[in-house]
């Protein structure tokens, strides 16, 4: 079936995987993973939103057995040509229940605004269903996109789009362009994806990605100014607390299973 990403699949790695800001946010993550994961075990993963596979081939290298998920059959496809020893699977995060896999998971995992394409009520139902899913010591991290994002913030007053500059803090879907195919788009806060899943799981941490680190559409400026970005990333390791999490571009959060 069509999707939204499917036009986007053949230009992700070039516009994000490989790009600077790419790059350095993916690193942020790889950071609390390399600390939060069993050094010595084979975990079984389950990534939603895998787009083309990148985080997948990260676990992969780490020994872990994984089963990568998009619900765009075009990021697959690009997934399954780059890395050909890992099981992709082309699947609506919302069709997941406890009887789609007959394995359960130490780990559930979605990068990068996955979670940012599905309702409130979407969330709450897919949290209950992951309760099902996880092993007795399964954690489940999701890294999703905030309403109060300051860069954004910055970037949209400087060049007198007020409107835009405030357009994700909003209860409602918002709009955004993917290569010309509008998505509707639901931003969150840490408070909230807490209260969806305080019925389920215990949350472990709460992490801004990308606070001092721009958002990736603002790769064109710093492309060429690899000393500025070089600063940035050494200021990102200084706002780790928790409060910056829903001033950043994404937050990270995981959660134990009760």
């Amino acid at each position: 079936m069509e999707n939204d990403f499917d036009i986007h699949a053949h230009t992700y790695d070039a516009v994000f995987t490989h790009s600077k800001i790419g790059r350095a946010q993916r690193k942020q993550v790889y950071s609390y993973l390399a600390k939060a994961l069993p050094l010595l075990d084979s975990l079984s993963v389950l990534e939603l939103n895998c787009g083309t596979g990148e985080d997948a081939q990260y676990f992969h290298k780490q020994g872990h057995q994984v089963i990568a998920t998009d619900i765009s059959e075009g990021m697959i496809n690009v997934a399954r040509k780059k890395y050909s020893d890992i099981q992709f699977q082309a699947l609506d995060i919302t069709s997941i229940t406890s009887n789609t896999f007959d394995k359960k998971f130490d780990l559930i995992f979605s990068n990068f605004g996955g979670f940012n394409c599905l309702t409130a009520a979407q969330i709450k139902t897919f949290l209950q269903t992951a309760e099902t899913l996880l092993t007795t010591q399964g954690k489940l991290v999701l890294v999703i996109m905030p309403k109060n994002t300051l860069w954004e913030r910055f970037y949209f007053i400087v060049k007198g789009q007020f409107k835009n500059a405030f357009r994700r803090n909003s209860d409602k879907a918002i709009y955004a362009n993917v290569e010309g195919v509008q998505v509707p788009t639901w931003y969150y806060n840490p408070g909230e994806i807490n209260a969806f899943a305080k019925a389920y799981a215990t949350p472990t941490t709460i992490k801004p990605i990308g606070i001092a680190i721009p958002p990736s559409y603002l790769e064109p400026y710093f492309a060429n100014k690899p000393r500025f970005m070089k600063l940035l990333i050494t200021l990102e390791s200084w706002f780790q607390n928790p409060f910056w999490a829903k001033y950043a571009d994404h937050f990270l959060i995981s959660f134990e299973k009760k």
